[in-house]
């Protein structure tokens, strides 16, 4: 279970980042490219934004930049990505951002001086420009709160120390903390961030899998105070954007990018707290059953219902079980699937240094490139189709869209990812009728789609609201605060179900999500929309599958609840979220009875 250093890894786990820039010496060519062109714009369009043509042929321009611009950085932060203890790596990464934010600084007079423009020669703009619609539409809706040209400017050119934080916490994490082994019953095992994450919270063996959640604990409990303070500076530089930029309060300004209401946020947090959690419990009540244990713990969660039947899966099973699962969505769905095994989209390696969870990104007119630590479990298979939901939603939108047009809001980003998931256990549960293959497919269901957004994640939502709300109100966080909430946040949610062993209360400490505004709530958020639209596809057939499609090629044009509504949804009203809480419940109940069922066949 020793993690590797990256340069040991079999290179057919990892991706090629060769499919961006086949050679360095392209990738220097890229970046010359990308300073000539940001020289040129300033030298042919500042000051001279003052009407419709000579505006639609700047951003005609800006947008060609920027496809450069995405392609660099994804290039050196996908590779820093994979390897923190690189420094070559890493430095170059920091100039790259670096470089670009300083050319953002420059380039920001264009938002500036269009904004000078009035409201009518923004729209005419608007009327004869092709890709940018989009962009200019969002600058009208944004004027109230920007500032002037040279405060823009400014702001512009802090970007890298505005994403610091969030490069703080993962270069602590992911490069200078190291994990001693631990010892039970008088064996050593070794220890890790993803070690811990991806196996011992899965292991059978309740010595072990406690033993590595207190030590786990115990060595990031070292580093909670810089943790915290890291945090702090990231919360407090959100509020003071939301008090410079006009907004009311700091809620109102990281919801406007992503164009829902507080009411549509806090409807999340609050229904899936209060109607969620007596399902959840009683599922957890049926870990502990099965597994005969003494009590439950937070530590025991992962679980899987019934570890004989969870069987290891190789990467090229993994290909099989994904084609079939998502063929539904038809032909083309299927390529790219066969694309991103092919030509090494996806980078399966665990090793030292890489980060942990998973993620895909999607630069522009290029194929996506998808990161887990592959376990051999079918929980990863269920990430691969996750992840390859978000790159078949941004193949169809960059397809589909201009560039201005594939920013889609993080309310909906990841239903596409999302249904995915649902889709591959609907596929699962037709091919086979015995009822332990069922419970072990519904088990994963709730056991990794919706314990993973639907309890994670919407715990790390309930823990950021609570607190934005000290923040907000003038206040500070430290590590004992942060601790406090997440204790009472789990408290809460799981009552007296679980027991929470000293050490629950740091899970705080354990996502980058919350680096990124308000993201943690949008897992839910896009779950709930996927499992309506799942459940319409398995009533409807091909017209849901077909109005799915016009979602996933529709990128920004439309907000959250526009796609949602192309998709046959209503997310005006809790009637989704409801519906999806109450079939997750039924799924509980499934499970239930089909463990009782199991062991009475076996008696």
């Amino acid at each position: 279970m020793e993690l590797v250093m990256r340069k040991d890894v079999p290179v057919e786990e990892t991706w090629d980042l060769s499919l961006i820039y086949k050679t360095e010496e392209e990738f220097q060519a890229a970046v010359q490219e990308m300073t000539a062109l940001s020289d040129k714009i300033c030298a042919d369009y500042q000051g001279k934004l003052a009407d419709a043509d000579t505006i639609v042929r700047c951003l005609d321009e800006y947008e060609a930049y920027m496809k450069i611009q995405t392609l660099v950085g994804s290039y050196t932060g996908l590779a820093a990505s994979v390897d923190y203890y690189d420094t070559k790596i890493q430095e170059r990464d920091g100039r790259i951002s670096a470089m670009c934010a300083e050319q953002g600084s420059r380039l920001s007079f264009i938002r500036s001086e269009i904004l000078q423009c009035s409201e009518d020669i923004i729209r005419e703009a608007i009327g004869k420009t092709k890709g940018a619609k989009g962009f200019l539409s969002d600058l009208l809706r944004d004027k109230p709160h920007r500032l002037t040209k040279e405060t823009e400017r400014v702001l512009a050119a802090f970007t890298p120390t505005f994403y610091a934080p969030e490069q703080i916490y993962n270069m602590a994490k992911l490069a200078d903390m190291k994990f001693p082994n631990f010892t039970v019953n008088g064996k050593e095992y070794p220890l890790g961030y993803s070690l811990f994450e991806d196996d011992y919270e899965y292991e059978r063996d309740t010595d072990v899998r406690r033993a590595a959640f207190k030590a786990f604990s115990d060595k990031i409990r070292q580093y909670e105070n810089v943790t915290a303070e890291v945090y702090n500076t990231n919360v407090k530089t959100d509020r003071t954007m939301a008090q410079v930029r006009g907004f009311k309060d700091v809620f109102d300004y990281l919801l406007f990018d992503q164009k829902v209401t507080r009411e549509m946020y806090d409807r999340q947090i609050d229904l899936i707290t209060e109607k969620l959690a007596p399902h959840m419990q009683k599922y957890a009540k049926l870990i502990q059953k099965i597994y005969g244990l003494d009590k439950m713990t937070f530590a025991d969660l992962k679980l899987p219902l019934d570890p004989d039947y969870d069987p290891k899966v190789t990467i090229e099973e993994s290909h099989k079980y994904v084609r079939e699962g998502l063929s539904i969505l038809g032909a083309d769905y299927v390529s790219m699937i066969d694309e991103a095994y092919r030509d090494r989209w996806i980078d399966f390696a665990k090793n030292q240094g890489k980060m942990t969870g998973g993620f895909c990104a999607s630069p522009y007119d290029r194929g996506s490139f998808i990161l887990l630590s592959w376990n051999n479990r079918m929980s990863d298979v269920f990430t691969i189709a996750h992840e390859l939901g978000h790159a078949g939603h941004f193949r169809n939108a960059n397809r589909e869209q201009s560039l201005w047009d594939t920013d889609v809001s993080t309310y909906f980003v990841e239903a596409p990812s999302t249904m995915n998931e649902i889709l591959l256990a609907h596929h699962l549960l037709k091919t086979n009728n015995d009822p332990r293959f069922r419970r072990w497919v519904l088990s994963c269901m709730i056991g990794n789609t919706y314990y993973h957004n639907f309890v994670t994640h919407l715990r790390e939502a309930w823990y950021q609201r609570e607190v934005y709300k000290i923040i907000d109100a003038g206040g500070s966080v430290n590590a004992e605060t942060l601790s406090g909430i997440f204790k009472k946040n789990l408290e809460t949610f799981w009552g007296d179900a679980v027991e929470l062993p000293e050490g629950a209360e740091l899970t705080w400490m354990r996502q980058p999500h919350y680096y990124m505004g308000l993201y943690s709530y949008t897992y839910s958020a896009g779950l709930t929309v996927a499992t309506q639209a799942a459940l319409r596809i398995e009533r409807e057939g091909g017209k849901a599958v077909e109005d799915w499609k016009k979602v996933l090629c529709a990128g920004s044009t439309l907000d959250p609840a526009g796609l949602a509504k192309l998709a046959g949804i209503d997310i005006t009203t809790d009637k989704p979220l409801l519906d999806t809480i109450d079939y997750i419940g039924s799924i509980v109940d499934e499970i239930e009875k089909l463990t009782e069922e199991i062991r009475q066949s076996a008696e």
